[in-house]
């Protein structure tokens, strides 16, 4: 039987894959090398790529008060295979380096590639660059690349507003729009919106004479592409209050977090100690960025979504807003209260007695609000006390405790609302009211955030519903960013409930024995409850929660100062000074403002260790 050989066919078509392979071969040995480095004959011209960088878009705050704009910079770019015999003592003086810098700096451009541009020395100022700009032709294989910076003209919010730096090589991979030594939001706005704001780049082909000097587009910018410039942001901060927060929480630690209930944007985020935004731009990025890792004072993390804290007495609201929906107590319920001889929750002070719901919340009684939380758990509508505790969770949950916003504000933590299952865990099953009984008013295993802590007020402002906290206002050309956010969420309390509770934050301020009867104001009506959380690391932390006016809220925020006592000493006369300043735009309380703002407690507790982490 005749067999046919086929093994000239198989020499055949492995010469055509090798002929495939040649071919492509070449032609990438011509655009990497070849094209690189293409002459005109008739006029020895080089052609050098050059890659345009887009502005990135501005940040404005809700009345069109300039954050954040751009300054003009460049990179000093280097392609090794052009460098020749160059005088490297005075290109170094003329850089203001050093040879073994300049060696470094070389060796490291040849090994990313000896023909493709690589940045040798970046984010030169334009001040320092108009020196350099005039001997540059002297040195072949170097040229000049433009680039911006971001520039602060106030600086305010560097945690909220965040910064940009040089790509990593695991953001390289995630996203082919950049290349090595491009910049990138690395925190906050910048990183959140970092797509809107970088715009697209472009690309400009120059023809180089031998000099290393420019000669203009090739074929007139026939195949140039434009560079498009990044989208404005508008946010919802208020500059003005932002910087009044920052100053008022100097030489502090904590935070001050204001929200519009009738939106959920951000009014002012201040976490203290800050630091000048401007400190993390161009060429002492790094070595700033460093100084701030290291302070032992943690002026990197923002407190006012990363700090976790028991809330204390302000829990007490949500407490009392799920008894009520629970229907266990009603407004007129009334308690008795032992003062500092009650038992099992010892109260922090003496006060009338029996008291109802609205002076409960005034004189914030411990024993009130103990046997509040017992008969919500206790509830006879369910079979035990961990269902009673389950329904409690669910209440609790729905006003954002426990969970993230995942809105615009990127690094926030969720905090810590115990479920049913930890519990059963802990104590084997063997647990009731009494034994977890320490979250009746706000202590034990609860964490919130501060951001969530003004949530928790602004639901209280809107009776029942809130818009999730966020940013962003507008962006140019695109709605629908910000339209994400104008979605109501409501909780599971009925609205009818939170009159009862409103009525009782104004007492605070109003009653004869409010806890911030001393800072009320004439022409606000201002509501709100004090917080003083036992700190196992060291004195108390000073918190207040509010919002004003009572009726159409245009402002709810919390404060949180550590380690500084009782709420009504800092956080409550912060938190009142704040509302006046965004409500009226003046002070007329010189005398507290006075003692804010002169207030240091930084160096009394800067050895004690914090619980926020």
């Amino acid at each position: 039987m005749y067999v046919r050989d086929y093994s000239g066919r198989k020499i055949v078509i492995i010469g055509v894959f090798i002929l495939v392979a040649l071919i492509y071969l070449g032609r990438l040995f011509y655009l990497q090398v070849v094209d690189q480095r293409f002459k005109l004959s008739a006029d020895n011209i080089v052609v050098r790529n050059v890659r345009e960088y887009p502005p990135r878009g501005r940040i404005y705050d809700r009345t069109n008060n300039l954050l954040v704009y751009n300054e003009a910079a460049y990179d000093l770019m280097v392609v090794p295979s052009q460098v020749k015999a160059i005088d490297t003592l005075e290109f170094c003086k003329l850089l203001s380096t050093d040879t073994a810098t300049f060696n470094k700096q070389l060796k490291s451009a040849k090994r990313y590639s000896r023909y493709k541009p690589s940045v040798f020395l970046k984010q030169i100022s334009k001040e320092d660059f108009g020196i350099i700009q005039e001997k540059l032709y002297q040195y072949p294989g170097f040229y000049s690349q433009t680039r911006t910076l971001r520039h602060y003209p106030q600086p305010i919010a560097a945690h909220l507003l965040g910064n940009i730096g040089e790509i990593s090589q695991r953001e390289l991979k995630k996203d082919r729009f950049y290349k090595a030594g491009d910049y990138i939001g690395k925190s906050g706005i910048e990183k959140y919106y970092e797509k809107q704001l970088r715009g697209h780049k472009g690309m400009k082909i120059i023809e180089v004479d031998v000099h290393n000097r420019d000669k203009g587009s090739y074929l007139n910018g026939k195949y140039d592409t434009v560079a498009i410039v990044g989208k404005n942001i508008m946010i919802g901060l208020d500059a003005d209050l932002q910087l009044y927060g920052e100053q008022l929480m100097q030489n502090k630690l904590g935070s001050i977090v204001a929200i519009d209930p009738g939106t959920g944007e951000i009014l002012a985020m201040v976490s203290s100690p800050s630091f000048d935004p401007n400190m993390l731009v161009g060429r002492e990025r790094s070595r700033n960025f460093t100084l701030l890792l290291e302070d032992t004072l943690k002026p990197i993390m923002n407190r006012a979504i990363m700090g976790t804290y028991p809330p204390g007495s302000t829990f007490k609201m949500v407490n009392a807003l799920v008894a009520l929906q629970e229907k266990v107590i009603y407004g007129g319920s009334e308690f008795t209260c032992q003062g500092r001889m009650s038992r099992p929750i010892k109260c922090t002070h003496d006060h009338i007695s029996p008291l109802a719901l609205e002076e409960a919340i005034q004189q914030s009684c411990n024993a009130y609000f103990w046997k509040t939380f017992r008969n919500t758990l206790n509830n006879t509508k369910y079979k035990s006390s961990h269902e009673g505790y389950q329904a409690w969770y669910n209440h609790v949950m729905s006003f954002g405790f426990g969970q993230k916003f995942n809105t615009d504000i990127p690094y926030e933590l969720s905090g810590n609302i115990p479920d049913s299952a930890y519990y059963d865990k802990l104590y084997r099953g063997a647990w009731n009211a009494l034994t977890v009984r320490s979250l009746a008013i706000g202590q034990g295993e609860i964490l919130v955030t501060p951001i969530q802590l003004a949530n928790m007020v602004a639901i209280i402002a809107n009776r029942g519903y809130y818009f999730p906290p966020h940013v962003v206002k507008s962006i140019e050309g695109n709605d629908t960013v910000a339209n994400k956010y104008k979605t109501k969420i409501p909780t599971s309390i009925e609205a009818r409930y939170f009159d009862i509770v409103r009525k009782a934050m104004f007492t605070v301020f109003e009653g004869e024995h409010g806890t911030a009867r001393y800072y009320k104001l004439d022409s606000i009506t201002q509501c709100g409850k004090t917080g003083t959380v036992e700190n196992p690391h060291g004195d108390d932390h000073s918190i207040f929660i509010a919002f004003a006016p009572m009726e159409n809220p245009k402002i709810a925020l919390s404060v949180i100062v550590e380690n500084s006592g009782y709420g009504s000493k800092w956080a409550a006369p912060i938190a009142s000074l704040m509302i006046e300043k965004y409500l009226t735009g003046k002070i007329t309380r010189g005398r507290i403002e006075k003692r804010m703002l002169e207030g240091n407690l930084v160096s009394k507790n800067q050895d004690q260790t914090t619980n926020n982490e």
